[in-house]
């Protein structure tokens, strides 16, 4: 390039400068001053001034680009007119709002979303149940096999009713309580490895349902057999139908991702995978609030309730408001949808 020709592009781009930088540069203050305390800062005037500026902005940015006058200059004003789009244009909410968008739309969204996955981890939980129950009564070795050795501690078939009875209305020994906190420690971590592994094709979260509901139809075996099935199930109930409808949800959390992946459709599997984890992200957020509300049952209620029929009140009451709040309370989207 002559030195003409460069010097020609200097005076244009120094003439350019000069005519429109006090436009934009007046048009950064006013965002960053926003952006850091509130439109409040900025006077009636300066509120007014916004717009005005933003376009000024657009029309430098689109000089800037037809003539190529400076990349760096390109960059910058890109970088402004983005600020400046979402700031006036861009939907702007508080904390508190988000917070009630995710309970009212996005958390029973998702949970409505995943509802095949659902039913299927409920069925895979059913069936697990169904075979602990089984192998257990027909042969009482396998209660050491499904229930682990530390926890069961000799405590399995051969224990007196007398002994279960204690230990479901007044604590025993402290095994049923033992037990209680292994059994919301392992529903956790069932929860979270139930949705993490379920991008190996969902093969891993079917298993970890399977065998949770192995844990427990072996230990319901146990009471059942010394006539304590309905204590047995009102003692877990009060806690166990919130508990154990999170470990679905998060079963088809993790099914949901697993199958997108295996099965991408017309999306890629990158696409498909990262579009079935927002979903399950949502649900996820939900699964947490769900199992901290089960652990508070069965700190406190599961303690100082001690009525079987109150206990089965409460856990099914529980229930009824989990799917309620799912599958039939639908607020409307902003824009006007379900």
């Amino acid at each position: 390039m002559s030195a003409p020709v460069v010097d020609g592009v200097r005076q244009s781009l120094a003439s350019f400068r000069s005519e429109r930088e006090r436009d934009w540069k007046a048009f950064e203050d006013l965002i960053t001053r926003a952006e850091k305390h509130s439109p409040k800062a900025l006077t009636d005037e300066e509120l007014l001034s916004l717009p005005v500026l933003y376009r000024s902005t657009l029309s430098a940015l689109s000089v800037a680009r037809a003539t190529s006058l400076d990349n760096a200059l390109i960059a910058y004003l890109e970088s402004l007119c983005l600020r400046g789009y979402f700031y006036l244009y861009g939907a702007r909410r508080g904390l508190i709002e988000r917070i009630a968008d995710f309970f009212v739309h996005d958390w029973p969204g998702a949970i409505r979303d995943l509802w095949r996955e659902t039913l299927a981890a409920v069925a895979l939980m059913v069936v697990g149940f169904v075979a602990g129950f089984r192998l257990v009564a027909s042969d009482k070795t396998w209660y050491d096999a499904i229930i682990p050795a530390d926890l069961a501690g000799g405590r399995g078939p051969d224990a007196t009713a007398e002994w279960l009875r204690a230990g479901l209305y007044d604590g025993g020994d402290g095994y049923l309580s033992t037990f209680a906190a292994y059994l919301f420690t392992h529903n956790v971590e069932v929860s979270i490895l139930a949705f993490a592994l379920g991008f190996a094709l969902a093969v891993p979260t079917v298993l970890l349902i399977l065998m949770n509901g192995c844990i427990l139809g072996a230990m319901f075996f146990v009471f059942w057999s010394k006539g304590l099935g309905y204590e047995f199930g009102g003692w877990l109930f009060i806690h166990g139908s919130t508990e154990l409808f999170a470990i679905c949800i998060a079963g088809a959390a993790g099914m949901r991702i697993g199958t997108r992946i295996a099965f991408p459709g017309s999306l890629s599997r990158m696409k498909a995978a990262a579009k079935a984890g927002r979903v399950a992200a949502s649900a996820m957020v939900g699964v947490a609030i769900m199992l901290l509300a089960a652990g508070l049952l069965e700190g406190f209620g599961r303690q100082l309730i001690t009525s079987d029929g109150l206990r089965y009140l409460i856990g099914g009451g529980f229930l009824a408001l989990w799917l309620a709040y799912f599958y039939l309370l639908r607020a409307e989207n902003p824009d006007g949808k379900a």
